[in-house]
C-alpha cells in the first residue's frame, strides 16, 4: 500500500555531517505520512558533507531530496532561511542533521495542526537516545499545552528539531546570531500574539548530552550570551519591558551557573 504524503517540508541544515545526516534523513523517509519533501542545505562544509547528501538524494531520489549548496559559512539560521525560501509545502518541520524523529512524529503533528488551524507554531518533548535502547515508544495521540508569552520568556520549549510551523509565517531567523536564534523566533512569534502550542510526547531524539558534549551545546558561554542577546533585542523591540528585562538576565544567569555546575560533576 502506498505511503500517504503529508504537505509538509523539512529542513535540515548541514555542516560537516556526513557521518550523522543519514540517519536523520532516513528518520523522516519512514515516516508513517511521509513528508513532501526534504530540503538538505550544505553550509560551506568544505569536507565530504554535499557527497553525502548526494549520495542520499541519489538513493531517495531528486523528486523529494532538494539540496542547496551555500558558497559561505553562515550558520544555521542562514541555512534554515534557504530551506524556508525554497520551501513549496504548507509546513515547515526542522530537523538537526546529527537528531532523528519517531516515526509517527508528521502524522500526528501535521493532523493535530489540521484541526487546530489558528496555531501557528507547535513543537514537543525532545529526548535522549542512548546506547542499548532500541524500541520507540508507541505513541497514539498528541497533548497539547498552550504556551504563553510569559512561560516561553522563563523556558524555551521548543528544541528545533522538534518545532513544525506554518511556511506562510512573515517571519525567518535572525542570520546575524549563531547561538538562541531559534529562541528568539519563537518569542517573537507568541510575544506579538501567535498561538503556540507544546506536546508532552518525546517525538525527537538527540544523540549525545545537552549540555557540555560537543557541537553548539559544548559551548555554554556562547550559548548564554546568545541567549541575553536574544532578550536584548525583543527589549528594544518593545515586546517586554525593562524590568522583564532585568529579571530575565538574571534568572538567565542563575540557571547558566547551574549548567556548569551540572558539567563540572557530571
Amino acid at each position: 500500500m502506498r505511503r500517504q504524503t503529508a504537505p509538509v517540508s523539512v529542513i535540515v541544515p548541514c555542516y560537516r555531517c556526513s557521518a550523522t545526516i543519514e540517519r536523520a534523513v532516513g528518520s523522516a523517509f519512514q515516516q508513517t505520512m511521509r513528508p513532501a519533501e526534504c530540503i538538505l542545505i550544505d553550509d560551506n562544509s568544505g569536507d565530504d558533507t554535499l557527497t553525502a547528501l548526494k549520495q542520499l538524494q541519489k538513493k531517495y531520489g531528486k523528486s523529494w531530496i532538494k539540496i542547496i549548496s551555500l558558497a559561505e559559512n553562515g550558520g544555521p539560521s542562514v541555512a534554515r532561511n534557504a530551506g524556508w525560501d525554497m520551501a513549496r509545502q504548507p509546513y515547515l518541520a526542522f530537523l538537526d542533521a546529527d537528531d532523528s524523529w519517531h516515526p509517527r512524529k508528521i502524522e500526528l503533528q501535521y493532523f493535530w495542526m489540521v484541526k487546530h488551524k489558528e496555531v501557528a507554531l507547535t513543537g514537543h518533548a525532545f529526548g535522549i537516545w542512548h546506547k542499548g535502547e532500541k524500541a520507540q515508544i508507541i505513541i497514539e495521540s498528541l497533548n497539547g499545552h498552550k504556551v504563553s508569552a510569559k512561560g516561553l520568556l522563563v523556558k524555551n520549549r521548543f528544541s528545533t528539531p522538534t518545532v513544525m510551523l506554518k511556511r506562510e509565517l512573515d517571519f525567518r531567523f535572525n542570520e546575524i546570531k549563531r547561538f538562541s536564534e531559534d529562541y528568539l523566533l519563537w518569542l517573537s512569534l507568541v510575544l506579538r500574539g501567535y498561538t503556540a502550542f507544546w506536546f508532552d510526547s518525546i517525538l525527537a531524539h538527540g544523540y549525545k548530552e545537552y549540555y557540555g558534549e560537543g557541537g553548539q551545546s559544548g559551548q555554554l558561554w556562547a550559548m548564554e550570551k546568545g541567549q541575553l542577546h536574544t532578550y536584548w533585542v525583543i527589549y528594544n523591540e518593545g515586546l517586554i519591558n525593562w524590568i522583564d528585562f532585568f529579571l530575565l538576565v538574571i534568572f538567565s544567569l542563575l540557571k547558566y551557573f547551574r549548567r556548569l555546575l551540572i558539567k563540572k560533576y557530571r
